[in-house]
């Protein structure tokens, strides 16, 4: 089965999106990550067009709040037939459960399949310094990010987002099956941005992560279509 590589859409407006989706051809429909910034400028239709045009959809937007407004708005989010959604871990193991209850609400009312639930553990933006400083925590980011992990095991949601310096840990740490999704992937040679842990896409299959998250190294591309196509050959050798 092909690990699959999510390219995020990180443009201001639906029009900036198609235009770069619109050099794929019909043959080629990558996975696609919708972030808050999209999402909150073009709303739900823009994931309705994405599905109805043949796109697997992971909408990123970090839902974290009391249990009950989480259920209520995984139910809202799951109507649309996104296939991957993004929740906080760090809201714990009943604001998790109650995340999957309204997923599977909404998706039944509908007659889609319910989203595969990621929680977030520690964002790659984070140096370990930065996340201890900011937490008031003294764990180290490996432990934190473990103990998050099984807290998503609990609950029952499919997999966690971490870097991938941290996937074999998930895994080692979690039930068979449970994902551990990677962003902070960037080609070789590619500009690291405002991610402080990043790692090529073969280093990312190596480090035992079951998908990644693209973004620049893709949508700056001067060929989106051969940079995606060599970054999911490389990911799946």
């Amino acid at each position: 089965m092909t690990k699959p590589v999510f390219i995020a859409l990180d443009f201001p407006d639906a029009k900036t999106m198609w235009g770069f989706l619109d050099q794929f051809p019909a043959s080629v429909r990558p996975a696609v990550k919708v972030g808050m910034e999209l999402f909150y400028r073009e709303g739900p239709a823009l994931v309705t067009a994405l599905k109805e045009q043949g796109f697997t959809v992971f909408l990123d937007l970090k839902l974290y709040d009391i249990p009950n407004t989480v259920q209520q708005a995984t139910k809202n989010v799951a109507r649309l037939g996104v296939d991957y959604l993004t929740v906080h871990a760090a809201g714990g193991v009943r604001m998790l459960q109650a995340a999957k209850k309204g997923a599977q609400e909404g998706a039944d009312a509908v007659g889609v399949t319910a989203p595969k639930l990621l929680a977030i553990t520690q964002l790659t933006s984070f140096s370990e310094e930065e996340m201890q400083t900011t937490q008031l925590v003294t764990v180290s980011m490996r432990e934190s990010v473990i103990h998050l992990a099984q807290l998503a095991a609990q609950a029952g949601v499919a997999g966690t987002i971490s870097s991938a310096f941290e996937s074999a840990d998930i895994h080692a740490n979690t039930p068979a099956g449970f994902l551990s999704i990677t962003p902070g992937i960037r080609l070789a040679g590619d500009a690291v941005g405002d991610q402080s842990r990043v790692v090529t896409p073969a280093r990312a299959a190596e480090m035992g992560a079951d998908g990644i998250v693209v973004g620049r190294s893709i949508t700056q591309a001067t060929d989106p279509v051969a940079a995606y196509q060599l970054i999911e050959t490389e990911f799946n050798a």
